[in-house]
């Protein structure tokens, strides 16, 4: 910070007063002469309103304008220029008279403040001031006494004055001020530097004389006396130069001794810094030891996991049951996240290093929680803890981000809670903020009922191999890496974790982590729809089940009677109006509770359609044993959302994604095959077809879809359709290539048309050979001959064939002999796929039209495309042509304009289609 100098402190003491003394002076005078002016002001328009309204009473009494004139006149003119506007005005308020009408002059004519005026009223603008004086009559005619016939008003006189006099007094008031306050200054720093000079000259040659001291100069040239208190100042520093003098000899002595000292102390720092050195190349030489040995380590540990995945994916080959089938998935799963931990070894080394490397890709949220609790879930029941997951609903399902180490995080989380909980539950809950319109942070929150973490080992848990306590190695294991890895992993998404424990009351972690918001998100595959309006009885002790469970049925639009305990339940079983299309209990499967499950399993099975049981248990044979005391199905704690919503809607619709038909055992060949589509005419034809031929047909709406079912199921055969949304088939074929247990499955391309050009790179992009709609079983016959191992199925068509039922409505549009056909002589099918055709037409001629409209080629294209994949099944050849024609010309060169005549054309068949037929006699 810089002082201010002797001369300017001086300049400074002397000038602050004046400013100060002058500004208050000043401004107190002009402040009193501004209040002056305006006092004047005022009293000059009283002095001129009152007197006038007295003259004006007789004139206003006899209504002489004349004498109204000359009176207002001969004022204005004679106080002119302070007078701007005199106005008269009756009783009324009606203006009368006014000696100069200006452009402001309206205002006066609309004042409210002449009702009832009894004195003089006086109103201020910037620019006037305006008095109103009442015109009062004070003479009665009566010689009767008459209060009300005097002392009334007869009108008003309005007298305008411009303030401009008062103002220029006023700005010449100031000025003044300003003049005198400007002289003051100036006179005051005349003052002030002539102060300054006698102070600085005596103090400029201390000032030299100590320079001199410092440059060490054995004279300070200080001869000549001074005054007052210099005087002393100078004797004080010719002594400080003579002792300086004796003590630099002195001096010298000393700094010679220190100058030896620091050279042998320097030697002694040599030589440590060499020791230092060697235990610096140890280190780092046991450092590349450590990363040797855990790099041999890693890849000892992957080749026999990588036998026993491998051996897994074999298995899945090979014909299995349901239950076969979860286990092998649960051994996959539990292998990758063990081969997945095998990695995180190396993480430690990494994270040391500063390298930690984040992955950027899109997942979902919901399904990558489920696969951390179903693996996780095992472990939890068989300690007999409830293990729950409550995700907010308004929680982004598609995130972009690294799944796999935010599952990795999850692990360790749980893993400890399951760990260190002996009894009670395990809760997981999700919730987020948005942070922009591109990102979110979740917020995620493992709480468990364990035996809790004492304040002051808490900070030792984020340690490199710290724990709370160590005899926790010899009773639980561990290495006590996992909590600082899960640290660095948050902190690397650009979050924190911190906890909430204390012994005997359990633990709660919290951590935050920000993930991107996807451009495209998938699109909501679950079968809600079958499920709106469906009445659910649901029982639930647990609270936070309860909630998590109450939460997803309420946001799939179904009627929930809840129930928390077992007297509610009984009551809603005993006091129902109707009878419940589903039933869902929730409870602990120990064996002492099985008696207790079994008799509400009892008491609700005649009161409810399907009846589902939630268990925190993956044994088969308690499972079977529920089952054959009357439930229709179990579910293993905790629930996954996608499996619920399946199991819930399996009864009440017709394309399940797992749909097994089961006819003939000995007639259908034992493959599992998957479709693709996502249209579902086609699907449903599709798999009607194959059902007569295939033990397992699956379908997928969407090629993301189909890779999510490729990576944990393994099929014999895919049929996957090319143009659909959210993924189309290409992509979908390259991502099940490279990374799924279909990397060796023939996939079928199945299209509404394809060019020459592009079957031949469909080949190249990885279909094994491909089908143009429309499909029939001989084709099916065909492909599956060429690409399983297994023969087709020849059936007798003459055994099948039924008689032909007539067109459902008369059309020279509709072949109803091809539409039959073209669904393998099923009347019903037939009919149900026109019918669809039907639906589907008022939607595509608006999409039709707003494409044409925008002149949007692409999406016209893939409206022509999907609606002629409709067409091949229908059997209206017309429209079926029309669009392939439509189709073919815009593969070729994407310009409207080439087609108009056809697209009118399209438009008017499907409205004469419309016209010949009611689609609502065909929905009943």
């Amino acid at each position: 910070m810089t002082k201010l100098g002797l001369r300017d402190s001086v300049l400074t003491l002397t000038l602050i007063p004046t400013v100060i003394i002058g500004l208050l002076l000043g401004g107190y005078f002009t402040i009193n002469r501004y209040i002056e002016l305006d006092e004047i002001l005022y009293q000059q328009g009283t002095t001129i309103s009152e007197p006038l309204a007295i003259a004006l009473e007789q004139p206003m009494l006899e209504k002489n304008k004349q004498l109204l004139n000359r009176l207002i006149s001969y004022t204005h003119n004679k106080h002119s220029p302070t007078i701007k506007s005199i106005a008269i005005f009756d009783k009324n308020n009606a203006l009368l008279m006014t000696s100069n009408y200006h452009r402001s002059f309206e205002k006066l004519i609309n004042q409210k403040t002449l009702i009832n005026l009894k004195t003089t009223h006086v109103q201020k603008t910037d620019e006037l001031v305006t008095f109103f004086t009442p015109i009062i009559n004070h003479t009665s005619h009566d010689s009767k006494w008459d209060p009300s016939a005097f002392q009334s008003s007869l009108g008003t006189v309005i007298i305008q004055l411009n303030k401009d006099q008062a103002v220029i007094g006023q700005q010449r008031a100031l000025l003044i001020s300003g003049i005198v306050i400007i002289l003051s200054l100036v006179f005051a720093a005349i003052l002030a530097l002539r102060l300054s000079r006698m102070f600085m000259t005596p103090l400029n040659k201390l000032v030299l004389a100590t320079d001199k001291l410092v440059e060490g100069k054995r004279s300070t040239g200080l001869n000549d006396n001074m005054i007052g208190e210099f005087e002393l100042l100078r004797e004080g520093l010719n002594t400080i130069a003579h002792t300086m003098v004796m003590q630099k000899d002195e001096m010298q002595k000393n700094i010679d001794q220190a100058t030896s000292d620091y050279r042998e102390t320097l030697e002694q720092y040599e030589t440590s810094n060499i020791e230092l050195s060697f235990a610096k190349k140890e280190a780092q030489d046991a450092n590349r030891v450590k990363s040797d040995f855990l790099a041999k380590m890693s890849h000892e540990l992957r080749t026999p996991l990588n036998g026993v995945i491998g051996f897994t994916r074999q298995l899945y080959k090979t014909p299995l049951n349901k239950h076969q089938k979860d286990y092998l998935d649960t051994i996959m799963l539990s292998a990758n996240s063990l081969m997945t931990i095998i990695s995180d070894i190396l993480d430690f080394s990494k994270l040391e290093a500063g390298a930690m490397e984040l992955e950027s890709i899109q997942f979902q949220l919901r399904d990558a929680v489920n696969e951390v609790m179903t693996l996780l879930a095992p472990s939890a029941h068989d300690k007999q803890l409830e293990l729950s997951i409550y995700i907010n609903h308004q929680v982004p399902d598609d995130l972009t981000g690294d799944p796999t180490r935010f599952k990795q995080v999850l692990i360790n989380l749980l893993s400890n809670a399951i760990k260190f909980t002996e009894k009670g539950s395990i809760k997981v809950d999700i919730s987020h903020r948005l942070l922009d319109e591109e990102r979110t942070s979740l917020l995620v929150s493992v709480t468990d009922t364990g035996v809790g973490i004492p304040m002051d080992k808490q900070d030792s848990l984020f340690t490199p191999f710290g724990q709370a306590d160590s005899s926790i190695t010899r009773k639980f294991g561990g290495t006590g890496l996992g909590l600082i890895i899960t640290k660095h992993i948050v902190e690397a998404m650009s979050g924190r974790i911190t906890l909430n424990s204390a012994p005997g009351n359990g633990t709660c972690f919290t951590f935050n982590s920000v993930f991107s918001l996807p451009n495209h998100v998938f699109t909501n595959d679950l079968p809600t729809k079958s499920l709106i309006g469906k009445r659910i009885l649901y029982l639930e002790p647990h609270e936070h089940t309860h909630h998590a469970v109450l939460s997803l049925l309420n946001q799939w639009q179904v009627n929930v009677t809840a129930c928390f305990n077992e007297t509610s339940f009984l009551d809603a079983i005993k006091n129902r109006e109707f009878n419940y299309d589903v039933c869902l209990i929730g409870h602990m499967a120990s064996v002492d509770d099985m008696q207790q499950l079994k008799s509400y399993v009892k008491a609700v099975r005649e009161s409810t359609d399907y009846l589902y049981l939630m268990l925190n248990t993956v044994s088969h044979n308690m499972r079977e044993a529920f089952i054959g005391s009357g439930a229709d199905a179990c579910l293993s704690k905790p629930l996954n959302h996608r499996k619920l919503c399946e199991v819930l809607a399996a009864p009440y619709r017709l394309d399940h994604p797992t749909h097994n038909i089961e006819q003939n055992d000995q007639t259908l060949l034992p493959l599992k095959v998957l479709v693709v589509d996502d249209n579902d005419a086609n699907l449903k034809l599709i798999r009607t077809l194959l059902c007569e031929q295939i033990k397992t047909v699956e379908t997928a709406h969407n090629g993301s879809q189909a890779y999510s079912l490729s990576k944990s199921h393994k099929y014999d055969v895919i049929f996957m359709d090319i143009q659909m949304p959210i993924m189309d088939g290409i992509t979908a074929c390259k991502l099940i290539r490279e990374s799924s247990l279909n990397e060796d499955t023939p996939i079928i391309a199945v299209t509404a048309h394809a060019l020459n050009s592009e079957k031949e790179q469909l080949l190249k992009d990885g279909f094994k050979g491909y089908l143009t709609k429309p499909i029939d079983e001989d084709m099916l016959k065909q492909i599956i001959s060429d690409h399983s191992p297994q023969t087709p199925v020849n059936r007798d068509k003459a055994k099948t064939d039924t008689p032909q039922s007539p067109a459902p409505f008369q059309s020279s549009r509709i072949d109803w002999a091809q539409a039959l056909q073209r669904a393998g002589g099923k009347n019903e099918l037939a009919l149900e796929m026109l019918n669809m055709l039907l639906l589907s037409v008022p939607e595509t001629l608006t999409l039709l039209a707003k494409a044409i409209e925008s002149n949007d080629c692409q999406q016209v294209l893939s409206i022509v495309h999907k609606f002629h994949g409709a067409c091949c099944y229908t059997g209206v050849p017309k429209l079926k042509s029309l669009a392939e024609t439509i189709e073919t010309s815009l593969k070729n060169k994407c310009l409207l304009e080439n087609i108009e005549p056809e697209l009118f054309e399209l438009q008017d068949e499907l409205e004469n289609l419309l016209a010949d037929a009611s689609v609502t006699e065909l929905q009943r």
